[in-house]
């Protein structure tokens, strides 16, 4: 791979493009890349209509990405997700019809909306990077990414996600309403000389390919990292097990996302080593879904993310 500053140029590249297709949400765009390099999925969480479709279809065009979209349903199969094998009366044979989770990106909007058993469909090609048809594994394409939607506020008729499920994505990420500069850019760019509401990626250039983000998160997992800074990520998920108002910690896998998130997001802003200011940085998105706030902290109206500030304020971090 090529050098830091070329790294890093690559990264900020990608921003700048995404950028041109989407207005604001910067924090939000810089979660998801730190996820594609750190080779994590993402649950997003949002109400409809901040652009996360949008950010997906723009972010596989950066790196001539394939890019596939599923809206669950309470009737989506396993099948409508993963593909299925069928016999073609001509031929007299079997064939596999690959269904949508065989691209690069894969958007999975609204995913509570789906019965347990086609998020497993869904949680088998995020854990094992293949799908079994028949019998017969079939990997996905690289770079892979699921990118998971679910509204907040309307529960009725969802099935919430498992806490085993949550635990496999490595970002949760929640985009909040823009503010009002944004907002007026927003509503200036979706309305001038434009007919409907489709979305428009036609101004975002692709400037790497699927190999050279490959690249990026081979670079990224083999960044160096010191003892103690992988003590401080553990510390801080042992410290979930046992704080007040948490009624379940995070799980090992917890620590594990700490420092991939981590070594992703030194690589974008151009290091070659892991601080503990860069865990710090990542804490809020790689834990805020794998902990269990208790009855009396949810009725408080606590977040979660101000537990888990509370936690970083009291872990020491190393030194040196």
């Amino acid at each position: 791979m090529e050098n830091t500053e070329k790294i890093t140029q690559i990264c900020q590249t990608i921003k700048s493009e995404i950028s041109n297709a989407m207005i604001g949400q910067t924090e939000v765009v810089e979660q998801i890349l730190i996820a594609l390099i750190a080779g994590g999925h993402v649950l997003i969480e949002g109400v409809p209509g901040l652009g996360k479709t949008l950010l997906v279809q723009a972010l596989a065009k950066t790196f001539r990405g394939d890019f596939s979209r599923i809206q669950f349903t309470p009737d989506l199969m396993p099948s409508d997700v993963t593909g299925h094998v069928l016999y073609d009366m001509k031929s007299e044979s079997f064939k596999v019809r690959k269904g949508p989770v065989f691209t690069n990106l894969l958007l999975a909007d609204e995913i509570n909306r789906a019965p347990a058993k086609t998020q497993a469909a869904l949680l088998e090609v995020m854990q094992e990077q293949q799908v079994t048809l028949e019998g017969r594994s079939m990997p996905v394409s690289k770079p892979y990414m699921v990118l998971a939607t679910q509204n907040p506020i309307e529960q009725e008729g969802t099935y919430p996600l498992p806490e085993a499920q949550l635990d496999r994505f490595l970002f949760k990420v929640l985009i909040n309403y823009p503010d009002d500069k944004e907002e007026l850019q927003l509503v200036q760019h979706i309305t001038d000389k434009k007919l409907g509401d489709k979305l428009d990626v036609s101004k975002v250039n692709a400037c790497v390919n699927p190999e050279s983000i490959s690249k990026l998160q081979q670079h990224a997992a083999a960044l160096e990292i010191d003892e103690k800074v992988v003590q401080y990520a553990i510390n801080i998920v042992r410290a979930t097990r046992k704080w007040p108002g948490i009624s379940l910690g995070s799980g090992p896998r917890g620590g594990i996302a700490l420092i991939r998130a981590a070594r992703a997001y030194a690589v974008i802003n151009g290091c070659d080593f892991i601080t503990p200011d860069d865990v710090k940085k990542i804490t809020l998105p790689a834990m805020r879904h794998r902990i269990v706030l208790s009855p009396e902290m949810e009725l408080e109206g606590v977040h979660v993310d101000r537990v888990l500030e509370n936690i970083l304020d009291k872990v020491e971090a190393p030194r040196n």
